[in-house]
């Protein structure tokens, strides 16, 4: 079993948001809960059959694209101490960018894959053509699925999963007419909105973004209207709506970059996380969206790589966030990008 082990004891690190009628946050009991000597990231939390599962790719060659990466699965009953139920790898392809879904009493994950081959490739050599995904699944959180490849999804770099109205959802980035000539990605690439019946066969629905699509967060409102945060590149990113059948969009521009974007429901409120640009480098923040505006209520311990954080609703003002980090390093001063977790508290107004 892996073992948690605390940052520091018992931390507060809460902000004052900036809207009067929004609340402050206690951001308590830092603690890093992976850290296997190789590169851990891309986090993505769920609750599922009344345990806890924190999602994240591991490699031991880095960020970049390797066929030696994989996604590991960690499972707590507690939010304490973690255990390794499941890891898996797709031959010839990097797996990474791993994300929940409980869909039709499965817990899926799921996870793009760039194609490798045989060893690392060039960046000059990325094509997001040959991207496709892959899924695992579970009934019961013991026996899992071998990784599944998901048709409908070759050219496409799937990313966030949802669900509504007995449908899957996913985000799925491609090339504009999954055009041959430029290799990686371009201000011609889309962010389709993808879904299934079954979550292992897809199908377009809409996009997201037509122009320099990039890392989409959504979640579905009860009328089955959709609202986005969108990743544009290095710029401010974007919030997309659309009411079904999603074939008309409005997107709003934000007030800053956001890398890895969360978007999460807390109570009755929406919290967008994610990597910031500041004076000191890039760091993991948390926010409050209310009326197309970002407040920023939390800047959680990070550096240097980091981001893409999950975050779970614990009820009664609690929940938990996963993220990230390369700001700690070894008794060797190796950096260490490792897996984190936090509990967030509503302050009492």
């Amino acid at each position: 079993m892996l073992r948690s082990f605390f940052l520091l004891s018992i931390v507060f690190v809460g902000y004052l948001a900036v809207a009067e009628d929004l609340p402050q946050v206690n951001v308590s009991h830092l603690r890093k809960v992976f850290d296997n000597g190789e590169h851990n990231a891309f986090t993505d939390l769920v609750k599922f059959r009344g345990q806890y599962y924190l999602a994240f790719r591991s490699c031991p060659d880095g960020h970049m694209v390797h066929p030696t990466a994989s996604i590991i699965v960690l499972r707590s009953d507690d939010r304490l101490n973690w255990e390794k139920v499941h890891q898996f790898s797709v031959p010839l392809r990097d797996t990474r960018d791993p994300h929940f879904l409980v869909f039709k009493d499965k817990l899926f994950v799921y996870t793009g894959t760039w194609y490798s081959g045989e060893s690392t490739i060039a960046v000059k050599d990325y094509d997001l053509n040959l991207h496709l995904g892959y899924a695992v699944f579970t009934q019961d959180g013991d026996h899992w699925s071998d990784p599944q490849m998901l048709e409908g999804t070759f050219g496409h770099y799937i990313w966030k999963a949802n669900e509504f109205g007995g449908k899957a959802y996913l985000c799925g980035r491609r090339k504009h007419l999954f055009d041959v000539r430029p290799r990686g990605e371009g201000p011609d690439v889309e962010s389709a909105m993808l879904e299934s019946e079954d979550g292992l066969t897809w199908r377009k629905t809409g996009l997201f973004q037509e122009t320099r699509g990039d890392e989409t967060a959504f979640q579905f409102l009860q009328n089955g209207s959709v609202v986005g945060i969108a990743r544009r590149g290095g710029d401010a990113a974007e919030i997309v709506r659309s009411d079904p059948p999603y074939d008309s969009w409005e997107r709003t521009d934000l007030d800053r970059y956001i890398g890895g974007p969360l978007l999460a429901r807390w109570g009755d409120r929406w919290v967008v996380g994610g990597r910031r640009v500041t004076s000191d480098g890039p760091r993991t923040s948390l926010c409050w969206l209310q009326d197309n505006q970002l407040h920023e209520f939390a800047e959680l311990p990070s550096g240097g790589d980091n981001s893409y954080p999950g975050l779970i609703d614990l009820g009664e003002g609690q929940a938990m966030v996963s993220w990230y980090s390369s700001h700690e390093r070894d008794e060797n001063g190796k950096v260490v990008t490792a897996i984190y977790l936090a509990d967030l508290t509503l302050s009492a107004q």
